[in-house]
């Protein structure tokens, strides 16, 4: 078992690809038993856990339907008794000039970027306080602090997070509760990957690597991030060392964000 994670049960959102699939399978690795929900196919995560010998649930629902959240919530319960950590980690994102963006679409990216952390935190907060014990780890984006055109519906939805991550962590601390937000910069996933294709209308990796390289090269380190440089940062965040870190919004971007 993992030093700081003995025992625990962590539930990852937007767990079977990317971010959220590198972050369960580090926490399977530091101990942790595993439940993901994803409305994509979570079966490669639950390969990779089950690797480490962790136990896995994975579940595919829409966590934006507060029915589908209970419906989880109740799987979780029956599987493991309780949730420890909770890792917010879905998320949409996407480029599109302010004028074209509708008001479905600003829905849509509130609902997945933001509300679906309301009501993942509504779900699982009250049995952490009842153990008076609990880590919830909420991604933000460094973009909120660059505010890069083409992404005000994403940068109102990330600045959501670090107010609500701000706000929750407020009435956790006295419960043993932490609540922190991380703040990536662009990560070579398939996401990111699927984004820049729709957008130049044609899948081109040539293209791809040059956007990526060209945003690497106004970071300190000039290399592309990737899932792997964030789960240090999660394992910290869900483990006993920081237990007196809370309200917080860790940038892991490489450095840009210091421009």
């Amino acid at each position: 078992m993992g030093k700081g994670h003995p025992g625990r049960v962590a539930v990852v959102t937007g767990g079977a690809a990317g971010i959220g699939q590198a972050c369960a399978r580090r926490l399977a690795e530091d101990g942790v038993d595993i439940a993901v929900a994803d409305v994509a196919d979570p079966g490669a995560t639950v390969r990779l856990v089950e690797e480490t010998g962790r136990r896995v649930l994975a579940v595919r629902c829409d966590i934006t339907d507060p029915g589908q959240v209970t419906d989880f919530a109740e799987a979780v319960e029956r599987e493991f008794g309780h949730c420890d950590i909770l890792f917010n980690n879905a998320g949409m994102y996407s480029m599109l000039p302010f004028e074209e963006i509708t008001f479905d679409e600003w829905r849509r990216y509130m609902a997945l970027n933001l509300d679906a952390m309301f009501l993942m935190a509504k779900a699982f907060l009250p049995g952490m306080k009842r153990r008076s014990w609990g880590r919830i780890v909420n991604m933000a984006s460094n973009s909120y602090s660059l505010v890069v055109p083409g992404l005000v519906h994403y940068i109102a939805s990330k600045g959501g997070v670090i107010g609500f991550t701000r706000a929750l962590a407020t009435e956790c601390g006295p419960h043993g509760v932490t609540v922190n937000a991380i703040a990536p910069g662009p990560t070579r996933t398939e996401k990111i990957a699927s984004s820049f294709y729709a957008q130049h209308g044609r899948r081109d990796e040539a293209a791809l690597d040059t956007f990526l390289t060209g945003i690497a090269q106004g970071q300190a380190i000039k290399r592309t991030e990737t899932p792997r440089d964030i789960v240090g940062l999660v394992s910290f965040l869900t483990g006993d060392d920081s237990a007196f870190m809370t309200g917080q919004t860790l940038v892991i971007d490489g450095g840009f964000a210091r421009t």
